[in-house]
């Protein structure tokens, strides 16, 4: 008897893939629509004025942090590939921590930490006898190069991550073959090691790029004037979201350019490795112990440094800090996180399983569709979120009027717009997991439900949802923390008077108020480490 390849099911989770593909896809509609509908003399304007300024900074930045990123990243991940030494296995994990830090804190960190009246700049007075800054010469830290470091030293662990797993994914032959043909340990890395891992470094890259053009708090810290930081003050400062629009179109520009590079640059190379296992080459004592300190410095400034200061301000403001207000914005926090985690799974479930039951292109392109606002920024999202909101806000009213009851804005300026944007920038975090997951599970389980007169929703209930509890629950924790730490679209979205823990630090130490919400700051880290731990399991295991 033939088996079938693929289990059979109803055309309604084929609608139900478009429909919510269509939904998904109404924000950057949206922002397409809006763009193109004021006159061109503002288009002009913002062209011959701050545009130019924009888009040069935006690439600086991005190419910046992507080099710094590169740099940081790719050693490190060749140290714990390659070679043994002392605490290896520890700094193996220990590498992500920086991802639990958002760019934003650590900007504000450094920021009070170097700044003028920091201790830093302080004991380099009191040692050497300064008064003034006119007396010696101190990087400034609010500056594009500023700004290049420390975002580095935030967004480094996603080239670390893709990297390493290109790395032992390599195997030793290659390697022993370099060595063979004369090349030392940096020639086998350079002829060998680093062209193999090409495609992991690009994708680790773009990403770097992706987190670099999304931010907004850190870049405007600095005085960093991005396409993104133009999107709020061309839309908020200068109440023109039809200029917000164009610069986003601008922006969106960019995302689809850099998403195209890595093919563009291959031009349909391929890259294979034998995956054979290699074992790793042992350093001497001093060696070791070297290498130990040099691989874990990205580590402690980027992670352990900022979490140090934020320990230390957190414990002075425990006597003041109103317990209060934390434990409030600390609920809010969670309600949106755990609303946004609860819609994403529910719809990363809908795409997964709608097109596992109909394998159609017309259902793969409709996920990929759902599926890209990962890639679109925060801003943009916001923008594109705010337009449709505020038209079925101003429709309602109309209907209610004509009933002659009062209009009340339902879904403008309320916690709905904001879970709502959340999920789709959220969207395909969620549905690569769940996806990976029912990958996981033959078709034959379909087969076998569908012979004991199964439907399809009654197979996911019984047979599949059981199966997915781990991938289901890692989904969740990765969009939980992710919603709790998104800034740009809390900051744009978030109803009147309904703070976040990330909207309060922001708020606070833009202020220079950062001793203030070093409760709420360290909240947010100790919250980032979650998803961490998770894809340090994960990259482990891969």
């Amino acid at each position: 008897m033939l088996r079938s390849k693929r289990p059979s099911g109803g055309r309604a989770w084929a609608v139900g893939v478009i429909a919510l593909a269509i939904l998904v896809a109404m924000p950057l509609l949206a922002v397409l629509w809006l763009s193109f509908t004021p006159s061109l003399v503002l288009w002009q304007h913002l062209a011959s004025s701050v545009l130019p300024d924009y888009l040069l900074n935006t690439l600086l930045l991005g190419g910046g942090v992507g080099l710094g990123a590169l740099l940081l990243g790719v050693p490190l991940a060749w140290m714990v590939s390659v070679y043994d030494f002392p605490g290896r296995r520890w700094l193996d994990g220990a590498l992500f921590l920086p991802l639990a830090m958002p760019t934003y804190l650590i900007a504000f960190v450094y920021t009070d930490f170097l700044d003028y009246a920091g201790p830093v700049q302080a004991g380099l007075r009191s040692l050497f006898g300064w008064q003034t800054a006119r007396d010696y010469a101190f990087p400034a830290v609010r500056s594009l190069g500023g700004g290049i470091f420390l975002l580095s030293l935030c967004l480094y662990p996603y080239v670390y991550w893709l990297a390493r797993s290109a790395f032992l994914g390599q195997g030793g032959r290659q390697v022993e073959a370099a060595r063979l043909l004369g090349q030392g340990a940096f020639g086998a890395f350079w002829w060998v090691g680093l062209p193999l891992a090409r495609p992991a470094l690009v994708a680790g890259v773009l990403i770097v790029w992706m987190e670099t053009i999304n931010d907004i708090g850190a870049v405007e810290h600095f005085g960093i004037q991005t396409l993104t930081v133009g999107i709020f003050d061309v839309w908020l400062h200068l109440g023109r979201p039809d200029g917000a629009a164009q610069i986003a179109l601008v922006l969106l520009a960019l995302v689809a350019l850099l998403a195209s590079a890595e093919y563009m640059a291959r031009g349909g190379r391929k890259f294979h490795s034998t995956g054979a296992s290699r074992q790793r080459r042992r350093l001497t004592s001093a060696h070791g112990w070297i290498t130990a300190l040099l691989v874990s410095l990205p580590l402690v400034l980027g992670f352990v440094v900022p979490a140090a200061r934020l320990v230390y301000h957190a414990m002075g403001r425990l006597e003041t800090q109103t317990l209060a207000e934390f434990l409030l914005l600390t609920q809010h926090s969670i309600t949106v996180a755990g609303m946004t985690a609860f819609a994403t799974i529910v719809a990363a479930l809908l795409l997964a399983y709608g097109a596992r039951l109909r394998p159609r292109p017309m259902i793969r392109h409709g996920v990929r569709l759902a599926t890209l606002g990962y890639g679109v920024p925060g801003a943009v999202l916001a923008l594109g979120v705010l337009i449709p909101v505020a038209r079925a806000d101003l429709a309602l009213a109309d209907v209610m009027e004509w009933f002659g009851a009062a209009p009340v804005a339902v879904m403008g300026g309320t916690i709905f717009a904001l879970v709502f944007a959340l999920s789709v920038r959220f969207l395909a975090l969620a549905h690569g997991t769940v996806d990976a997951g029912l990958q996981r599970i033959t078709v034959n389980m379909d087969d076998a439900a569908r012979t004991m007169g199964l439907a399809p929703r009654e197979t996911l209930r019984r047979v599949h949802l059981p199966l997915l509890r781990g991938s289901l629950l890692t989904a969740a924790a990765l969009v939980f923390v992710d919603a709790m730490k998104e800034l740009p679209v809390t900051l744009l979205l978030r109803p009147f008077n309904y703070e976040t823990l990330a909207s309060h630090v922001y708020q606070l130490a833009s202020d220079e108020r950062l001793e203030a919400c070093a409760l709420s700051a360290l909240a947010i880290v100790v919250a980032g480490i979650i998803p961490v731990i998770v894809l340090s399991r994960l990259s482990s295991r891969a």
